[in-house]
């Protein structure tokens, strides 16, 4: 097997965990609507009034890019998506670190009870990786929908 070959497989195993990192995160929220819109809460981030949109909108977003992202449907778009939600979680438990708030993250929903800290901010920074690897390369293996090829006359 050839080296690109190799390179492709290995990124398009960590892409297949993203996805299915998301899907399971997201489906751990909408199962507990109301414990993650206090994890939300408790961040000190957001005005009162869109915690419960933000914990509506929020794990439809992951399940639904996760979903496509697992099939292999629009790669880089769904990378990007995920891409962004790591970005702005990342920013919200490096900003409750700094302000010594002791809560949990609200990632999983009530599946895992992890706290915010340093362990945190690495996974989702290694997270964060994942995705712009899949941005960067988005013809990969282990597509299970082939998109369609569009023809330019």
């Amino acid at each position: 097997m050839k080296k690109e070959n190799v390179i492709n497989y290995l990124i398009a195993i960590t892409r297949i965990y993203l996805a299915v990192y998301f899907i399971l995160s997201g489906l751990g929220k909408i199962n507990n609507l109301d414990f993650f819109a206090n994890s939300i809460e408790n961040y000190k981030i957001f005005p009162t009034e869109i915690i419960n949109i933000l914990a509506i909108i929020i794990p439809w977003i992951e399940v639904i890019s996760g979903a496509l992202l697992l099939l292999g449907i629009y790669i880089r778009e769904n990378s990007l998506i995920i891409a962004s939600l790591l970005f702005v979680f990342t920013i919200a438990v490096i900003s409750a670190v700094l302000r010594n708030l002791d809560i949990d993250c609200g990632c999983h929903g009530t599946i895992d009870g992890q706290k915010v800290g340093i362990l945190k901010i690495i996974e989702n920074i290694s997270l964060f990786i994942v995705s712009i690897l899949s941005i960067k390369f988005p013809k990969q293996e282990l597509t299970f929908i082939k998109q369609p090829q569009f023809i330019s006359k």
